[in-house]
């Protein structure tokens, strides 16, 4: 019964966790399953926005996280063929 109730109550925190819009650096780690000295290198080379209200803390908002992590889409093989249709048939002379 303890056991049910525990998971129940991670179950809870992992979705409050979703729903902030600002993430501190722990959870910003958590949220994009990537290393804390990982992110780092990310924020010392600026490949990524944050917010340091204090000057030592660390913060991101959820949304250019998920900015961040949608970059650099690749397309579908369908999509490449229906674009290479595409443009044989507008630049046939």
């Amino acid at each position: 019964m303890d056991q049910i109730i525990l998971n129940k109550l991670e179950e809870i925190n992992n979705n409050l966790f979703l729903q902030k819009a600002v993430l501190s650096f722990d959870e910003a780690c958590k949220y994009c399953s990537i290393s804390k000295s990982k992110m780092y290198k990310h924020t010392s080379s600026s490949n990524i926005a944050f917010y340091k209200p204090e000057g030592k803390l660390i913060f991101f908002k959820r949304e250019e996280l998920d900015q961040w992590l949608l970059r650099n889409r690749q397309s579908s093989m369908d999509e490449l063929q229906r674009e290479a249709t595409k443009y044989s048939l507008t630049k046939r002379r």
